[in-house]
């Protein structure tokens, strides 16, 4: 249950949030809230708007990106996942103020919350749409991910190939035979369709290179 000042908080947030014309001007008014003893949800909120103030002003999120990446690391999961969200977001935008703490990032893969496991493949993809080179060499890890136990994760994971398999096929390349397997054979008819279309985008992709 929110208390009446979690209350308060998190509408005042949502007005910011609703408000983008003043984003720039209240993103170090939502980053106190990261270092305030407020609520579990008041700063959950908080992490998700920085994201998305990230990804719209990345020069003025710069100075808060180290405390948004410090809750990759908190106890709680919902500050995890958030935390994991906003890096991907404000990576998305510029990913020379998220590569300090991509190591970090990439160990979301093995948090105990399915929702955090589905928050890092999210961001790797936000990441990578601008800037695949950085996940080139980590293929692997997420078509491992298409085994993970949970549904969203799986889900998820073959839209990695999709993103990198547009800008940069010749990485994808290695694994179209497999992920045409999963199109075909996986119980899952998300996982099939997204797998399917990874397939299809690297495809046109080789193909317009060959051009």
């Amino acid at each position: 249950m929110l208390n009446n000042t979690d209350k308060v908080a998190i509408k005042e947030l949502s007005n910011i949030n609703k408000n983008r014309e003043c984003w720039k001007e209240n993103i170090d008014y939502v980053a106190e809230k990261l270092n305030n003893n407020d609520s579990v949800e008041v700063k959950a909120k908080a992490l998700w708007i920085l994201g998305e103030m990230g990804l719209k002003h990345p020069k003025e999120i710069e100075k808060h990106v180290g405390d948004i990446a410090g809750y990759m690391d908190d106890d709680n999961a919902k500050l995890r996942e958030r935390s994991t969200n906003a890096i991907g977001r404000i990576g998305r935008a510029d990913n020379h103020l998220v590569t300090p703490h991509l190591d970090k990032l990439m160990k979301m893969r093995f948090d105990e919350s399915e929702n955090v496991r589905h928050a890092f493949v999210w961001a790797c993809e936000n990441i990578a749409s601008t800037a695949p080179e950085l996940f080139c060499e980590k293929l692997e890890i997420f078509f491992e991910m298409i085994s993970d136990p949970g549904q969203k994760v799986r889900i998820e994971a073959p839209e990695m190939f999709r993103v990198i398999g547009k800008r940069k096929p010749e990485h994808v390349k290695p694994y179209l035979e497999k992920l045409e397997w999963i199109g075909e054979n996986d119980d899952n008819p998300t996982v099939r369709i997204h797998s399917e279309g990874a397939v299809r985008i690297t495809k046109n992709a080789l193909k317009k290179m060959k051009c």
